[in-house]
């Protein structure tokens, strides 16, 4: 029952307040080890691949078609390998693999934890703006990054391995599908996420910090390009499981 009840049973809706996504560029042969065997990383150039560090504000969180008043609003950050999937049809899927969760309230870790894989963790988290400048925080997480607000033309970060922002883009999460492996009985959990007016406008970013990258000892790693979304409805359909090979 509990397993069953891991397994995303019923399609869950939110709206976006806004979502805040890093995306760093990093050598390939650096991460095949952090995802399953029934993944191939997402590539670009046949050189990089891409962690993607989303920091999202949600609002109305609860299971679909279920009233407004129902939802939660919640602080959510995830840790995300860009990744491909061929499904038994023969279709290759672009997704995310998640590898670690953090939420700012315990209950979204409760509910989290029971109805996902994704190993919610509690963390404290604050948002201030100044002026021109806009600051997302953890003490306990060790993460900090510093957005610029300006009406000026967004250059790619230095050293991004892109040509430009619509090249960029690709490499932008979410992705259509996130991916979860059981490794004991050789399924992969597919969720799809279903999205409207999806439009990510490049952001300056003038520092970052993440403890939990850094943990990784990643060589190499680079700041690819850094987007944000906002005002966007959103919900992911009920969880679909296959048996791979």
């Amino acid at each position: 029952m509990f397993k069953f009840l891991k397994n995303h049973p019923f399609a869950v809706e939110a709206f976006f307040e806004s979502s805040t996504v890093l995306t760093f560029a990093i050598p390939k042969e650096q991460l095949p080890n952090l995802i399953p065997e029934c993944l191939d990383l997402d590539t670009f150039q046949d050189k990089w691949a891409f962690i993607a560090i989303a920091m999202v504000q949600t609002k109305g969180l609860r299971p679909k078609g279920l009233p407004g008043f129902m939802g939660n609003d919640f602080f959510l950050i995830g840790y995300r390998i860009f990744v491909r999937y061929i499904n038994n049809a023969g279709k290759r899927l672009r997704g995310l693999y998640i590898i670690k969760s953090e939420t700012n309230k315990k209950k979204m870790q409760y509910l989290g934890n029971i109805f996902t894989h994704y190993n919610y963790s509690t963390t404290d988290i604050s948002l201030t703006t100044n002026k021109n400048k806009r600051v997302i925080k953890s003490v306990r997480s060790k993460f900090e990054i510093t957005v610029e607000k300006t009406n000026a033309k967004i250059k790619l970060p230095i050293g991004s391995p892109f040509t430009d922002w619509k090249e960029a883009r690709r490499f932008a999460g979410p992705l259509p599908f996130t991916f979860t492996y059981n490794q004991q009985d050789n399924t992969v959990l597919i969720i799809e996420g279903v999205r409207q007016n999806w439009n990510p406008v490049p952001v300056k970013i003038i520092s970052f910090k993440f403890d939990f990258l850094d943990s990784l000892n990643l060589n190499g790693a680079i700041l690819a390009n850094a987007f944000e979304i906002s005002n966007i409805p959103y919900y992911w359909r009920k969880g679909k499981i296959e048996k791979w090979k």
